[in-house]
């Protein structure tokens, strides 16, 4: 596939007048490629997948200016873009009702596939809020999860700092365009994601952050996480809409408790009101992902707490009690989530390097997890984050001294 042009394919889409996210899903779902798609915009209509107004359009090529500007911009800032017919594109993405035809990247683009949990919350915080975010993102990335978030300053910043210090890292999903230097003040965990970890945008080379564009920053984060953890929020604070977002997409949705009358966590105590899950470390955040991702597992390898555990086994308490039916809809109407049976996990679409480890597990009862290292040549960290995908879907099994087995307890 001409990548060049299957990128210049996605501008013309993105640039046709009243042509958003939800046909181009259609249009993906039906054509090879985007380039094959735009080829063919005159017969949208009567296949039915767009309006006259919309394959009339894209036909006659009213896309083509905005397109060749940005393409040319992104050219010569020498962007990584990553398209939707591009094997690093996140298939969690494809999944949300109104999903981006293309991504701006910088850094490590494999961090796209990892399993992440969302890290949010508000700019003006506390130092408690800062202190629990960054704990508990250091704790997820300790065993493999990446930290996802906006690059904001507060809670946000702290989220970044935190997952940049484990296996699992993080990603900084960007409201602006990617060489757009905003916000100021966060410029050095900037430079720190671009060597280790990863910055996204949809947004075109040069835009400049607008409040209308948060709202639609936050879908992504939400959408490349498995859940969303607000850390602090007040009760109109935008971190709300990820986690309603969250909640709208299927995905589980966290929340820190904080002081009684603290005006920056009264949309904490809104979201566990209605049904969001009270942590207060990283090891309460996985025990639900797994309970609604797979199988309860066994021997959770959280990280040291590092002493940040005081009242975690009342918090604990309160998240078993809620998490049976599973978390609530937190306005999203959310269906509680069953863990998969055998049939389904039978059923699923594995990559390549979860394919090569069941392939080996299926023919042995069990086995360590340093010998599937080095039956597969790959170094432990590749080996620890692949497992632990399968684990949350749900197709392995970790018994404790870490062995791992393919077959049903």
């Amino acid at each position: 596939m001409d990548l060049q042009r299957e990128f210049f394919a996605c501008l013309a889409l993105k640039h046709t007048p009243g042509l958003g996210a939800k046909v181009w899903r259609e249009l993906f779902a039906v054509y090879p490629s985007a380039y094959e798609a735009v080829r063919d915009a005159a017969s949208w209509y009567d296949r039915e997948l767009s309006s006259r107004a919309q394959a009339r359009a894209c036909a006659r090529e009213v896309w083509r200016e905005k397109a060749e500007a940005e393409f040319k911009e992104a050219r010569r800032l020498d962007m990584d873009v990553v398209t939707w017919f591009d094997p690093r594109f996140p298939a969690s993405l494809k999944e949300i009702p109104d999903p981006p035809a293309l991504l701006y990247v910088r850094g490590d683009t494999t961090l796209l596939g990892n399993p992440g949990v969302a890290v949010v919350g508000a700019r003006e915080c506390t130092r408690l809020g800062l202190e629990t975010a960054g704990r508990i993102s250091a704790q997820l990335s300790e065993i493999g999860i990446t930290v996802i978030s906006g690059l904001a300053l507060g809670i946000d910043r702290q989220a970044h700092l935190g997952g940049l210090k484990g296996l699992g890292s993080s990603i900084a999903v960007l409201g602006c365009g990617l060489n757009v230097d905003y916000p100021q003040g966060n410029s050095d965990v900037r430079r720190e994601l671009y060597g280790k970890g990863l910055v996204v945008s949809e947004f075109a080379p040069g835009m400049e952050p607008r409040g209308r564009h948060f709202p639609v920053r936050n879908r992504l984060i939400s959408g490349l996480s498995l859940g969303v953890l607000v850390a602090e929020a007040a009760h109109n604070s935008g971190s709300l809409i990820t986690a309603r977002l969250a909640g709208e997409q299927g995905k589980d949705v966290f929340a820190l408790p904080g002081p009684l009358g603290q005006p920056t966590f009264t949309g904490c105590h809104k979201l566990i009101k209605q049904g969001a899950a009270l942590v207060e470390s990283a090891s309460d955040i996985v025990e639900i992902l797994r309970f609604d991702f797979a199988r309860e597992l066994a021997e959770v390898p959280d990280p040291d707490p590092d002493g940040g555990d005081a009242g975690v086994d009342v918090a604990r308490a309160v998240v078993k009690k809620k998490k049976a039916p599973a978390m609530a809809d937190c306005g999203g109407g959310r269906k509680p989530r069953k863990r998969p049976p055998l049939v389904e996990r039978e059923a699923m679409v594995l990559s390549a390097d979860e394919k090569r480890i069941m392939d080996i597990l299926d023919s042995v009862d069990k086995m360590h997890i340093d010998s599937l290292g080095r039956e597969l040549g790959w170094d432990s960290a590749t080996v620890s984050r692949v497992l632990l995908m399968l684990e949350m879907r749900g197709a392995v099994s970790q018994l404790p001294g870490m062995w791992y087995l393919a077959r049903e307890e």
